[in-house]
């Protein structure tokens, strides 16, 4: 996900105490490890709905998928966001495929939704977790569009495509599948951060998924808003052997925040998820998922780990 401008960077980058921190990590990893012991290392690949179905059965037109993405200051960012919304058109070829931000760059979601007046869309956050963004932004957003019939997708993680992008990030960065099990392997989950407890589980819940995918410890730091930081969290590992750590970027295009994250060991650092194919068929997903919800106000709390 893009940088949450609300929040500030983590001025300190050890807010807990070494001993505390180094207790934390231990506790994730000795959890993380036990689930890969009793499950495997490999999960397989999530399977969807096919993603270039016929928009709609009845031939009536589909409603539009609107891709909400937060925006950044940094250019790199809205190439990443078109070029992820080019290979969902790829995959659903006919489908009404817009972009909105909640903020910094155009078009800005308000405008997106005003020239759909009189049609029906989804909204399909570009985002990781159940943060203000999602729980506040969208539907405010929405509240104000009265003339466009909406429903708010979930936010893209957790989910096991997620995962799947995430593994192929860090295998283009140098991770190779001979470190599964090794004892001085493990990566950091990068994340943008946030005091919404719900992000942060959503969060925990990716970095346990990745962990049964890679077959190593995975620990979440943060950018902002909470602890650890990644080179708090890199030192932690550091400390318990884990020597050869990778940074995996939770983010969904280039920023602020991602650099930050990616800055504090760049030889080992992922790119951002972007336009990874993974993460077209899941906004795809999480689309078709919102569309066939009853309730659309309710979709983000009862879709948001499926």
């Amino acid at each position: 996900m893009t940088e949450p401008a609300p929040e500030q960077p983590q001025q300190s980058p050890l807010t807990d105490s070494t001993a505390h921190l180094l207790a934390r990590i231990t506790d994730q990893l000795g959890a993380q490890l036990s689930l890969v012991s009793r499950n495997g290392t490999r999960r397989p690949m999530h399977r969807t709905q096919h993603p270039d179905r016929p928009a709609t059965d009845s031939g009536t037109p589909a409603p539009a998928l609107v891709a909400v993405a937060h925006g950044s200051r940094d250019p790199q960012a809205l190439r990443t966001v078109l070029a992820l919304l080019d290979r969902v058109r790829e995959l659903r070829p006919g489908l009404d495929v817009r972009l909105g931000h909640i903020e910094l760059n155009a078009p800005l979601l308000p405008d997106t939704l005003d020239g759909l007046r009189g049609a029906e869309a989804v909204l399909v956050p570009l985002l990781l977790g159940r943060g203000h963004h999602v729980k506040r932004d969208l539907p405010a957003a929405t509240a104000a569009a009265p003339g466009v019939r909406t429903r708010i997708a979930p936010p893209l993680g957790p989910h096991p495509l997620l995962v799947e992008a995430l593994y192929g990030r860090l295998v283009e960065a140098g991770w190779d599948a001979a470190d599964h099990g090794g004892r001085h392997a493990a990566v950091v989950l990068a994340a943008a951060g946030s005091r919404d407890p719900d992000s942060a589980q959503d969060t925990r819940r990716t970095a346990l998924l990745l962990a049964e995918r890679l077959g190593v410890p995975v620990v979440p730091a943060y950018a902002s808003a909470t602890t650890p930081t990644v080179p708090a969290a890199l030192r932690a590992l550091a400390a318990r052997g884990r020597h050869r750590a990778f940074v995996a970027s939770y983010f969904t295009a280039p920023g602020r925040f991602a650099s930050a994250c990616a800055d504090a060991v760049p030889h080992r650092a992922a790119a951002s998820l972007g336009p990874h194919p993974a993460m077209a068929r899941l906004v795809l997903h999480r689309y078709d998922q919102a569309r066939v919800e009853i309730a659309p106000a309710d979709a983000v709390s009862l879709l948001a780990s499926a």
